[in-house]
This record gives C-alpha cells, structure tokens and sequence, in this order.
C-alpha cells in the first residue's frame, strides 16, 4: 500500500513538473512579430482634448508607415482609480500612460522590461535618449526598462510654462506698471476692477484658482514654491546641499503666500467658485474674456488661450510674469533638470506583440516620425524651398489661431506617446526638429502681445525671467516623477497628506484673516498626525537613490 501511494506521489510530481515546465518555457518565450495591421489599446492617465481617432492627414500617414491603430481611453482624473481596478483584475491594455502610478504598476508586474526590445529593435530610441539612456533604469536593485519618457529631449525652452497670468488689457489701460511681486498683481487688479467692474456685460473676476481633483495641485499649490523661490519637485521641497525632502507646504515662506491668497479673497479679488468650479467650467469662464488672472501653467489653460484669439478677444489673453512673493525671491521656472526619466509610456505583459509595440514608438521617436509630428504633410502643411521647410503665413496663422488645428490636421496628436527631441535640436538637414524658435514664436504672438512686451522692454515672455544659468542643474531632476513602492507606509502617508491638503488649503483660503494662523497650525498639526515626517525621510531616500543610479 505503501508502495502504491508513494508512486502514485512520484508520478504526480511528474505531471506537475511536466506542466510547469511548460508553462515557465510559455512564459519567458518571446512572443513572435505578427505582420500586416494591427490595433493596439492604451490607457492614458492624461485627458486628450485634441485627439483625432487617427483620422487626420498626420494620422493617417503614420498609421500608413506602421500598420498600426491605437484605441485609447484617456482619463479625466489622473488615472489613479481606473489603475488600481486594472491591477487588481490583473488585466491590461497594450500600452499604458500612467503618470505617477507607475511605480504600483512595476510591482504589480504589469509592464515589460524593455531593454532587450531597445537593444534589437529600436535604433531611433537609442538615437533619442542617447547618454540618458542610464536615467531609464528602474532603481538600484532592479536596473530594467519599464517605462519610456515621454519628455523633450534636450530641450531649449523658449517660453516659460509657469508663472502668474495677467490679462494684456490689464497692464496697457493701468500704463504698463511693474508686476514683480505678489503686491503688484494685487494692485493691478484692483484698480482695473475698480476701473472696469464688468466686462462684456458680466461682473469683472480678479484672480481665479482651480482646484478640481489633482488640479489644485496644478492651479492653488505649486504655485506657492514658485512664488517662494523653489523649483517645481511635486509635493516635496528637496533642499539642493543636503538632497532632504520636506512637504513644501511645511516651509514658512509659503504659509505667508497662501495668507495672501486669504487676504485676496477678503478684499473680494479672489473668485468666490475657485473651490468649486470644475474644470471646463473654469476653461470657459476665462474664455468669456472676464477673469483678469489665473496662476497657472500655459497647458492647463491653453484650450481656453485658444479661444479667446479666435473670437478677437486678443487683449483679453494673458501674459506670462515671474512673479513671487517678495523680490528677494527668484522664480525657478527655467531651472534645469537634465532629461527626466520616470513619466512616459510602458507596454504591458497582455500585449500579444510588443516587437511591433516598440517598433511603432521607435517610428514615432524617428527623423522622419518626428518631422509628421511637428511640421505635418509636404504639400499640405509646409513646403520645401531651398532645402528648407517653410511654413505659409496662412497656415502658422492656423496654427496659432485654431483651436482645434492638432484634431484636424494631427500634427501633435501622437507627441505624448513618446519621446521627442526638443526645441533647437536639428535634424540631418540641420533644421530643428520642432517649428519652435525664438524667431518664430515671436512671429505668433498677437500685435497685442508684442505691444505688452515692447513696453517691458523684452522681446519674448521667457526675458522677464531668472535664467537656466542663474541656477545650477538639479542632480536629482524633479521628484514629482519619482516612483514610490506601491502599498507602502509611504504611498499610505502621501495619499492621507494630500486629503489633507485638500481639505485644510481651501480653508486657510478661505477664512477670516484673524483666524488664518489657527487654521494653517491645524493644517500643519494634520500632517504630523498623519506621519509626513516619515514620508519625507523616504523621500529624501528616494532622491539620494536616484542620484547614486544616475551617477553609475
């Protein structure tokens, strides 16, 4: 009997060696190329309000060269919950954006490492991402591939993306007077509001935030470290000597910015909806041409910028200040990272063909993918003369005036999806990649922007600002795309910081003055509670990681 039972056992582990053998051989087998077209999902975690189901000329064309379709679902709210539905069913579309949910993804062993596929399969990646190519590593202990930056290349910035924003009609009507400090934009807007209590019929709006969902962060928050003379690193302050992460609302310098933003909304130059108003809302509100400043950044608003210069409203768009809290702060936008790792574009383990994954991106991130995705079709978009690729004043009018000029024509419709070389950078022809240069961006501008700034006595908006050279590069890049360990304390820990930035920041905003300090010490008192000191030694761990990796 004993017998018996004990080759019974022996032939069961037979079996079940036979069977996992063969599924580990499925697992690590590389799944074979397929050929003609093929339709690829993908889930950004980033609404897209200029995509063109690839049916534009653009579009078209690159779907001509790849025989490839991407069938999108882009989020409206940041990603967060529609990821952690897919990582607990353990199911994925082809290719995912996930902004900061990386991290939760790469634990759950979603994504696939894409080293080898670089290596044998994407010359123009390699190309592209050239020295930084060590800044895609993963971390110390796991050095793969799993996500592609989707950032500029080397980027020349020629325009700020942040700063305070202030209606032209604003300063021309007040004579052109100094915007520097907070101080400034106050006085600004309340004389042209005294000035001019309506506009168009309904009441003038001095200052408008938003802050629905993530975008608080976008429109009430990171202000606050720009206005206090720190650089953009997310929720964290990185001091640049000792690389120690600190929540920056704990820093006393951006208590007094948000005790501004208190004292506005009791002088009744604070939007009385900013806590309320949803996003498209917000969107319209400025492009009725009403509200004289927003601080924001020129992405988040660009739809309703649009707007306003195809209704003719062009003194009612806004110019780009660097201004903080006092002078003795500088404005950190152009602050130089390096190339940032970490935000980009992974492709999942339920992609039945990531060769041709990689393969399309790889096209994408090509010379001549590059060239569909900024200068468009020749022939249609541009022309050819001398050598050179010359755009019609009819269609750079297009560019700058139609707000729905990426959906139709699809130039940029694919830009996010990855990695792109940046302004000033020249192709083999030794023109730049992108349209964008000093000299044509000034060629954009409105007579009325170039009035503004002619009295200013710059040329370009980006002149008004502290220089890369007035900072030194940032080792650790930016923190705000730094993956943390999915379910730890400290993903746990920021999560409750956050609901509780939302809920306390409105507040001090919002509250009579005399008890503004109340307020902002059980704001602070809210945070200890919630252990943000030890979120922000992980941090500080995370950042002197990630400039040991990149240093290798």
């Amino acid at each position: 009997m004993k017998t018996k039972t004990k080759s019974v056992l022996i032939l069961l582990m037979a079996v079940m060696l036979v069977i996992t053998g063969c599924k580990d051989d499925s697992a690590s087998s590389p799944k074979e190329e397929t050929t003609g077209p093929v339709t690829f999902s993908l889930f950004s975690a980033d609404p897209h309000s200029q995509w063109d189901k690839m049916e534009s000329p653009v579009s078209k064309a690159i779907k001509d060269k790849t025989d490839v379709t991407i069938d999108p679902e882009f989020d409206v709210n940041g990603g967060d919950q529609k990821i952690s539905l897919m990582i607990a069913s353990g199911e994925y579309p082809d290719l995912i954006l996930p902004k900061g949910n990386a991290g939760n993804l790469v634990d759950a062993g979603a994504f696939i490492d894409l080293t080898d596929l670089i290596e044998e399969h994407a010359p123009n990646l390699k190309k592209i991402y050239g020295d930084y190519l060590n800044r895609l590593k993963w971390s110390n202990e796991d050095e793969g591939i799993y996500i592609l930056p989707t950032a500029a290349v080397d980027q020349t910035y020629f325009e700020p993306g942040t700063g305070f924003m202030l209606q032209h009609d604003v300063v021309q009507k007040l004579g052109y007077p100094e915007i520097r400090t907070v101080e400034d934009v106050e006085k600004a807007i309340k004389e042209y509001k005294a000035k001019y209590p309506t506009i168009d019929g309904k009441p003038t709006i001095g200052l408008s935030l938003l802050a629905d969902d993530w975008r608080i962060q976008i429109s009430t928050t990171n202000p606050a470290f720009y206005a206090t003379g720190a650089p953009d690193d997310g929720e964290f302050y990185i001091d640049p000597k000792s690389h120690e992460a600190k929540l920056h609302y704990r820093r006393a310098e951006e208590k007094e910015y948000f005790r501004w933003l208190n004292h506005m909304n009791d002088i009744d130059l604070l939007d009385k909806e900013s806590f309320v108003q949803k996003y498209d809302q917000y969107l319209a509100k400025i492009s009725s041409g009403r509200v004289l400043s927003v601080t924001d950044t020129d992405w988040q608003i660009g739809d309703a910028d649009r707007a306003l210069r195809e209704s003719g409203k062009t003194e009612r768009m806004y110019g780009m200040y660097p201004v903080t809290l006092n002078e003795q702060f500088k404005h950190h936008n152009f602050q130089d990272t390096g190339y940032l790792g970490g935000w980009g574009i992974g492709i999942t383990v339920d992609n039945e063909d990531p060769v041709r994954a990689i393969k399309f991106i790889d096209y994408l991130a090509s010379e001549e993918g590059q060239i569909l995705q900024n200068w468009g079709i020749e022939g249609e978009h541009y022309e050819v003369v001398d050598g050179k690729r010359v755009i019609s004043k009819e269609e750079m009018d297009q560019r700058n005036s139609n707000a729905n000029y990426v959906k139709e024509t699809g130039i940029g419709a694919l830009k996010g999806f990855a990695p792109y070389y940046g302004d000033g950078i020249t192709d083999s022809t030794g023109q730049t990649f992108s349209i964008a240069s000093r000299e044509q961006i000034k060629d954009g501008y409105t007579d009325v922007e170039k009035e503004v700034l002619s009295n200013y006595g710059v040329e370009m908006w980006a002149d008004l600002y502290p220089q890369k050279e007035d900072f030194p590069v940032k080792e650790w890049g930016a923190a705000f795309n730094m993956a943390v360990p999915s379910g730890s304390d400290t993903e746990l820990i920021m999560q409750k910081c956050l609901d509780i930035v939302k809920k306390r920041i409105p507040e001090a905003i919002l509250a009579d003055p005399d008890n503004f300090d109340k307020v902002w010490d059980t704001f602070m008192k809210d945070l200890e509670k919630a252990d943000v000191e030890q979120a922000e030694k992980e941090y500080t761990k995370l950042i002197k990681d990630r400039i040991e990796l990149w240093n290798k």
